[in-house]
């Protein structure tokens, strides 16, 4: 799908450190000082999917095969990033290619981890970082608003409706709001979409808290999620450090103990990655058979034959039919011959709109 979430925060408040528990590809720098992170990191992460460890316990496959994201690890931003402070037009270049926005927020007090930014405040950060992309944002409106307004005078409807959602975006982003909170129509988002506004990208907080909070929260982290409230936006509590250490652990039962130890019964990072997939709406699909059981990432919505598009191009082009059997019915009979005999399995057409969880297999011709 190529789809791609990017770590982004202040210097120093554990973007790194998370890039490094969550992503199984690479392992990017992780350093107490400033622009540590210049060139961004990339990473595939896996989905973690029970759904997938269940219908393998039935199909006993040879292989089984997860689902992938892409996390990209964004060098700190700083007060001025907009204007080039830090190298902030580089970094602001980097958010803008990709697809959803995962902001780290130090949540924590620590004398030995350097902060420039004074006394710990993560409202105060948020701000912080939420200003320079809205002035980013505005520069970039204000550009196509002066040219939409010479063509305006051709008289063309289109483009007069473009000038208003222009004249919105503009209004919005001078009162030091995202775009994203303006709730377009597909239609008005059509108008800026070649603009790749920073502010529109939806966004998920992580408050990197200290080991005491990591199951409670604290002050801190209950200031962030009180400010992110109004953006309906969801906020992950953890101990970035704690969570690395547990990707670390290679062995399945070391990591059990240390989890135990911790009273954790999943990484904290499995859940973040889930509400990152979630945030880039996107859903799952799955083959299940004797050589493997694989998840497919589709976008909400999609239908059968563009369902059948991610395991090849030519499955969407000679599709035929889907025979698909929910995942509650799969696990319920426990076999697609099961369900099958059961009238569980049904043949679907190019009309079909694939549902979360479906098993499918796909009857094409080249």
């Amino acid at each position: 799908m190529g789809l791609q979430a990017g770590i982004v925060g202040l210097p120093n408040v554990g973007k790194s450190t998370l890039f490094n528990a969550v992503s199984i590809s690479a392992k990017a720098q992780a350093s107490n000082y400033r622009f540590c992170t210049i060139e961004p990191n990339v990473g595939l992460v896996d989905v973690p999917d029970e759904r997938m460890d269940k219908l393998a316990e039935l199909v006993k496959p040879n292989r089984t095969v997860p689902t992938q994201i892409e996390i990209v690890d964004i060098a700190g931003l700083v007060k001025g990033a907009s204007k080039g402070e830090g190298l902030g037009n580089k970094f602001l270049a980097n958010i803008r290619e990709v697809d959803a926005i995962v902001h780290v927020i130090r949540c924590f007090e620590d004398e030995n981890i350097l902060r420039d930014e004074g006394p710990i405040n993560p409202v105060g950060d948020k701000d912080i970082i939420d200003t320079e992309l809205q002035l980013k944002d505005l520069e970039s409106v204000e550009r196509k608003l002066q040219r939409t307004e010479k063509m305006v005078r051709t008289g063309d409807p289109k483009v007069k409706a473009e000038l208003e959602v222009l004249k919105t975006c503009y209004a919005h982003l001078e009162q030091g709001k995202n775009i994203r909170e303006l709730n377009l129509s597909k239609e008005d988002q059509a108008a800026i979409a070649d603009l790749f506004l920073l502010t529109e990208k939806p966004v998920l907080y992580v408050a990197n808290v200290d080991e005491p909070s990591m199951h409670t929260g604290n002050k801190f982290s209950e200031a962030l999620k009180a400010a992110v409230a109004k953006e309906g936006a969801q906020v992950i509590v953890m101990n970035n450090s704690i969570e690395q250490q547990i990707a670390e652990l290679e062995d399945p039962d070391d990591k059990a103990l240390f989890m135990e130890e911790y009273k954790m019964t999943e990484p904290a990072l499995n859940k973040l990655i889930r509400a990152t997939y979630q945030l880039l709406n996107l859903q799952t699909y799955f083959t299940a058979g004797v050589q493997e059981v694989r998840a497919w990432t589709i976008h909400e919505g999609w239908k059968a034959p563009q369902a059948a598009s991610v395991i090849h191009t030519d499955f969407e082009k000679g599709f035929i039919k889907a025979e698909v059997i929910s995942y509650n019915d799969f696990i319920q009979y426990g076999s697609e011959a099961a369900c099958r005999d059961a009238g569980r399995l049904r043949i679907e057409g190019k009309e079909y709109i694939v549902k979360d969880g479906d098993v499918m297999h796909f009857r094409f011709n080249v």
